[in-house]
């Protein structure tokens, strides 16, 4: 029952991971949502909501203790801002500038980014796993972004080189929270880290700077979701996932992200697909399940999106 409990939340999770970017994109181009507001109002609402949980439901006591000692303190205010507010901001702009179909495939590059790091670190050495990996997403990121034409890009450039930097703030994200995690809850770690990435983009642009009395009923229905069941409630099913569930299965079933921030995308917001996009799509897919299914690479991570 345990083991059934926690794939119904991943997957649950990981859908609203994918509509919650098509949703966001349907906020930028409907109804003007400013990028900036978005980041910095996900960012507070959703932090605050982990922290209620884990004050209400679990060791309520970590909240605090958690800025007793400086170095903790420290290393949680740099996720906050070069790890949690680098990656949503990255993310919420490819999606802007593109969709959230090649915003999210993009961004799932992150773990192949840090096997290259790990190998020039030489932390690890090249297998054979890893070579098919990096070509698998080499070549999938080619199709999805040239539709197989050299000649031109499909997807804009500022998209492209907001997803990219979305995969290597991911790929900073997941490597720098490694001792955190160690020491405190999920919930803490993120939840303070949003706030602090929501606080840190508010004195840039201040969540009350907007006139929401303009936006119509479904606008706010969107907002809703985005924030409540495309961050809180995402987040949270996905690390409940994680107590009955070993980390490679919630990875594994974790990829439905990307497929359907793809059909969302291509059937809800009308945009266009080329064969060779969907090549690209596959081609990233096998590499995502690939990772998951190696068990040498798979580890526990943070989700972002």
């Amino acid at each position: 029952m345990n083991r059934k409990k926690g794939i119904v939340l991943v997957l649950t999770g990981a859908v609203f991971w994918g509509i919650g970017g098509t949703v966001s994109k349907k906020l930028f181009d409907s109804y003007e949502i400013d990028v900036n507001w978005l980041v910095t109002t996900r960012l507070l609402l959703a932090g605050f909501l982990l922290l209620s949980i884990q004050y209400f439901t679990k060791d309520r006591s970590q909240v605090l203790d958690v800025w007793k000692t400086k170095r903790i303190a420290v290393q949680l205010l740099i996720f906050g801002i070069l790890g949690m507010l680098a990656v949503q901001y990255t993310y919420m702009a490819s999606i802007q500038h593109g969709n959230a179909a090649v915003a999210t495939l993009l961004q799932y590059l992150a773990p192949v980014m840090i096997i290259i790091y790990s190998i020039f670190r030489k932390h690890m050495v090249m297998t054979r796993n890893d070579f098919l990996t990096v070509s698998l997403a080499l070549v999938g990121c080619f199709f999805l972004l040239t539709n197989g034409s050299i000649s031109q890009l499909s997807v804009p450039t500022p998209a492209i080189v907001w997803g990219v930097l979305s995969g290597v703030a991911l790929a900073f994200y997941t490597l720098y929270a490694v001792p955190l995690l160690k020491q405190y809850d999920s919930l803490v770690i993120v939840g303070w880290a949003m706030i602090i990435g929501g606080f840190a983009l508010s004195f840039i642009h201040p969540p009350w700077q907007i006139d929401l009395k303009l936006l119509p009923v479904e606008a706010y229905l969107y907002l809703v979701f985005v924030i409540i069941f495309g961050t809180m409630i995402a987040f949270w099913f996905y690390i409940e996932s994680l107590q009955s569930l070993v980390p490679k299965e919630s990875s594994l079933l974790g990829s439905i992200e990307p497929l359907a921030a793809v059909f969302t995308t291509v059937f809800w917001l009308k945009e266009p697909f080329g064969l060779f996009q969907w090549v690209g799509t596959v081609f990233i897919l096998i590499m995502i399940v690939a990772l998951a299914l190696n068990t040498s690479t798979s580890k526990a991570g943070l989700k972002d999106s």
